[in-house]
This record gives structure tokens, C-alpha cells and sequence, in this order.
């Protein structure tokens, strides 16, 4: 897996999570030769999430990935669990102001729906699922996890989601505010493709 004829599929069609992904296994020694791609050069259509957990809907998007391109696949889950909202928005985080919300309709959601709240901890969850091919009977799965707080109205123009009001309190900014190379190491994200790496290399 670590030569340069390895193709790996981005089962997302979210270009920020694509960017990411694509920024961070580019920084690792041993994916640099990878060739990483989104789903969208093989028009694979968007997985209809039907899960109630983040595990079940990226394994079912990782699925379907690996089912229209014969190719493994990674795919992430992710999203916002504010705990005086029992969770919520949670698996629904990208449609939570509804089905066509965009980031900025779900941040205004979120910030009426905890503008009576003084309790504002707040985590990003990501479950990232590597799938062999379609029919693989052990998917790899990692978790990750992000600590921060809500703030009252969004900073920063970086990263995308909700990343504008949650507050990273050791790096006194928001995850908007950021550099990548800080966000990369910090963030959900980066915390889980860190485990499948290890998870990976330990198989090959």
C-alpha cells in the first residue's frame, strides 16, 4: 500500500472533508505516493445515510464507494455533539437547519438553539472507515475526538462546517482560525486517520 500504484477513494462528497483528508495523508511519509481521490471522478452517487451513528453511515458510504469504483475506500462520518443539546446535532450535523441547509443556515441553527444556555462544551466527533472492497468483513474503524466550546457568533474565515464557533481553548482561537498544519494536528480528523494509518501499516 505504500507504492505509487495504490488508489484510495475519498467516499465523501463534502470538498471540505475532501480537502483535508487530501492535505493530510500527503503530509505522511509513507501515503505521499498514494494517488487519493474524491469519488466524484467516478460519479459515484451520493450514499443515501440511513445510519444512526456515525460508524453506520460511513460504513455504509464506504461501501458504496468501493461498490461503484472497485477500489477501497475511506470514509468519514463526523460532526457536532453539544451535550446541553442531549448531543445534538450529532449524525445530523451537515442538515440540521434542513436537507439543503449550507454551514452558515446550520451555525445559526446551533447558535439560537443555545442562545439561553450558559453550559456551551462542545465536541467534534469523527469515525473514519476503511473498506477494502465492498464486501469487506472487517472494515478498519477509528474514532476521534475534539474538545472545545460554542462561541456566541463565528471568528475566523478557515476550515468549514462548524469550525468558525467552536473554541479551541488551549490555542485561544476558533478552529477557523487556525493554520492547517495546527488544525491537522489538533482535530478530529487528525486524530483518527492518525489511528487508521497505524491500523493500516500494521496489516500490510
Amino acid at each position: 500500500m505504500t507504492t505509487s500504484d495504490f488508489t484510495l477513494v475519498l467516499a465523501t462528497g463534502n470538498q471540505g472533508k475532501v480537502s483535508e483528508l487530501q492535505t493530510m495523508l500527503a503530509s505522511q511519509p509513507a501515503t505521499q505516493s498514494w494517488r487519493v481521490r474524491p469519488q466524484s471522478e467516478w460519479d459515484v452517487p451520493e450514499a443515501e445515510e440511513t445510519g444512526t451513528t456515525f460508524v453506520e453511515n460511513a460504513i455504509i458510504k464506504a461501501r458504496n464507494a468501493c461498490l461503484h469504483t472497485g477500489l477501497p475506500a475511506i470514509a468519514d462520518d463526523s460532526g457536532l455533539e453539544i451535550p446541553a443539546l442531549d448531543g445534538a446535532p450529532g449524525v445530523y450535523s451537515a442538515r440540521y437547519a434542513g436537507e439543503n441547509a449550507t454551514d452558515q443556515d446550520n451555525i445559526d441553527r446551533v447558535l439560537a438553539d443555545m442562545s439561553d444556555i450558559e453550559q456551551r462544551q462542545a465536541r467534534f466527533h469523527c469515525v473514519l472507515v476503511y473498506m477494502r472492497h465492498a464486501a469487506d468483513p472487517t472494515p478498519l474503524i477509528c474514532h476521534g475526538q475534539w474538545q472545545g466550546e460554542l462561541l456566541t457568533q463565528p471568528q475566523g474565515d478557515h476550515g468549514f462546517g462548524y469550525d468558525p464557533i467552536f473554541y479551541v481553548a488551549d490555542q485561544r482561537c476558533s478552529a477557523a482560525q487556525l493554520d492547517k498544519a495546527a488544525k491537522q494536528q489538533l482535530s478530529h480528523r487528525g486524530k483518527a486517520l492518525s489511528q487508521l494509518l497505524q491500523h493500516m501499516a500494521e496489516q500490510a
